[in-house]
Parts: C-alpha cells; structure tokens; sequence
C-alpha cells in the first residue's frame, strides 16, 4: 500500500474504533482495516423492514458511570435513556432478573441463607454463595449450562461476579448513572466514532498482513489465537445463533426486551428479545407488528462468530501463553474481547481502549 501509515489498527469493533478515534485526533497517521464488509464489529445494528432495529449481534445495553467516557461517547450520537429490565421464565411466570430479594423470601422463606460458605472454587460455588440452592437452579443452573455447554461446576467462580441478588427488588440490570441506546442506532454511532479515518473493509489482515507495514505499531484486536495460527493450541469461544421471527399482526408480545430462558425443559434457547421494547416509546408505538428473536449458543470453529470467551482454567491458562508470546514482538498490541480473551462490558472497552492510547500517547 502507498499511503503513509503510523499505527495500523486492525478491527473496527469498539476498542479499536476508539483507539483510532484518539490517535486520529491527536494528529497521527492511522489507518483501520476490517475483514467484514461493514465496520464496528459486534456494535451494529440493522433495520427490518417493519423499521424496527435489530441489535445483529445480540442486545447491547449501554451503561456507564464514568463522566469521561459518557463525555466521550456523547461525541458521537445523542442517547435515549434505555435501562434494561430482564425477566427470566420461571415455573410459567415471567420473574424479575437479577433475581429480586422478594421473590427469594416469598420461595424459600424470610430467613433464608446461601447455600455455599467458603471460598468459592467453581461458578456453582460461587453463586451458591448469594443465593438458595432452589433459587439457583430455578434462575441460574439451566442457562448457564446451555450457554457454555458444560456443567456449571467446571467454569470460574469470576463469572458469577455478573450478576447478584437485588435485595430492594430494583429491577433493572444495572444501576449505572448513565444508560441509553444511541438515537439512531449503534451502526450511526460507530460510524461517526470512525468518521474521517481511513477503513478499508473486506480486509483481511492476517491473509494479508504483508501488505501492510506501519512506521510505529500494530493494534490488533482480534483472537489473540488465530493471530498465532493457533500453534499452541485452539481457545474456546461461545457464540449465538439466532432466529428471527417478525409478528405481523402483534403489536407486543413479550413483558420486556430479553426473557431469558434457564429451564432446559422449556427449549435449548437461553433468551428470546423483543427489540421494539428497546427503541423509543413513541417510535415503537408507531410500527406495525414486532419481532422476536431466540439465542442459542453453540461453539464456533470460524474465528469470525466468536462471541465469548470461555471461563475455565485451561482456557486461561492457554490465553497466557499466547499472552506471553505476544509481549515478544515489538511494536504489537493485542487488545479487545477477543485479543484480551475477556468478556468487556462496552464502558469497559472504551476504557481499555482510552488507557492503551494514553500509554501510546505519552511515549511520542
């Protein structure tokens, strides 16, 4: 390639679209590339014909308390405030998620006690440590096993830190200051993250990583596996397929935008999402029929569907090895969900990303 470039950012998803957006402006020769024909990697969204918005790679919920990175963000698009209620399908009743502290006393009694002490060693143990064994394998067993395909008592004890017990019943997910959805969608937000930088899409850098040679450094955000060729070995990853129905003649069907679905007997789905829950109340109420859409996981062998980095022991173990590797190549960074092999909230993405371009910022 011709042009001039300083720092070639590979991915255009949300921790390598805001890497590009601060060096860009910090007056640095930046160039993105991206393998899909479309830019900001699972922070898209798309239209059905009804005109309601799809999230395409599953429901992102935007949320922060951060002042900067509400700041930042608000550089880009306008939010509507959006908290996301869940509810879970339990015993034929539609039941608040996270799990309420009301329906706990009313289903085991005012008194009642976790039923784990100690030191957790497993994701079971772990949630066991806030809640009655009842209430977990009512809410939490049967879509954790359908999520990651395995028993619960084999993933980390870190993933139950994803959830808890909301004592005073409040029933949103999170109770961050700031919460919203862009006003024109996630696709409109990431293209405006990215506007002016140079994005070459349809590009696969590591089929063509020797056209591309930049003066200072590659930010790769993609796996850090594939990166490697997978030489020491594949990490798993969990991803969704998912299945859209449109209602013609259904204004709306479900009590909120994601019922999860932890009863294996109830169908291998974890959640159906009802999108029209999610776009602004006047809006909604405006289109004509609503669209449901089931998840169900399964495990990708194409790096490109890879959605969730898996949380067990060996998989963290084999991360560091490739971890370790890369810190032996100069001029490299490895980042992002896939590259950092960790689930990140899109707050914590974006803070990520700021502290990476801080660093590469300070050393010019």
């Amino acid at each position: 390639m011709d042009m001039e470039i300083e720092y070639l950012i590979v991915g255009s998803g949300l921790t390598g679209a805001t890497i590009a957006r601060l060096l860009f402006d910090k007056g640095f020769k930046v160039l993105v590339v991206e393998r899909r024909s479309h830019l900001g990697g699972n922070v898209y969204d798309h239209y059905h014909p009804s005109g309601i918005r799809i999230h395409t790679y599953g429901p992102h919920y935007f949320r922060t308390s951060s002042e900067t990175i509400w700041q930042f963000v608000n550089r880009f698009s306008s939010f509507y405030k959006y908290e996301a209620i869940l509810k879970s399908y339990v015993d034929e009743s539609y039941e608040n998620w996270p799990i309420s502290g009301s329906y706990i006393r009313k289903t085991v009694g005012e008194n009642w006690q976790p039923d784990f002490t100690g030191k957790p060693s497993n994701f079971e143990e772990a949630s066991l440590a806030i809640m009655p064994r009842l209430i977990y394998e009512k809410f939490v067993k049967g879509y954790t096993e359908k999520q990651w395909g395995v028993p619960a008592s084999r993933l980390s004890s870190s993933l139950s830190k994803r959830f808890d017990v909301h004592h005073d019943n409040d029933p949103r997910l999170k109770r961050d200051k700031y919460q919203g959805i862009p006003v024109n969608g996630y696709a409109a937000f990431m293209s405006a993250l990215l506007k002016d930088i140079p994005i070459i899409l349809n590009f696969d850098y590591l089929k063509y990583r020797n056209l591309v040679s930049p003066k200072k450094m590659i930010i790769y955000t993609g796996a850090i596996d594939e990166y490697f060729n997978f030489d020491l070995g594949y990490l798993r990853y969990r991803g969704q397929k998912r299945y859209h129905h449109y209602h013609e003649n259904e204004h709306f069907i479900l009590p909120a935008a994601q019922v999860n679905n932890p009863d294996p007997n109830h169908g291998e789905h974890i959640r159906i999402l009802e999108w029209k829950h999610m776009l602004p109340i006047n809006y909604a109420h405006r289109i004509k029929g609503t669209v449901l859409t089931k998840e169900l996981s399964f495990t990708p062998q194409d790096p490109d569907l890879y959605e969730y980095p898996f949380p067990d022991q060996y998989n963290q173990s084999l991360y560091q090895s490739y971890r370790q590797r890369s810190k032996l190549i100069p001029n490299l960074t490895i980042c992002g969900r896939l590259g950092d092999y960790c689930y990140y909230d899109m707050d914590h993405a974006i803070s990520r990303a700021m502290s990476i371009s801080g660093k590469i910022i300070s050393q010019v």
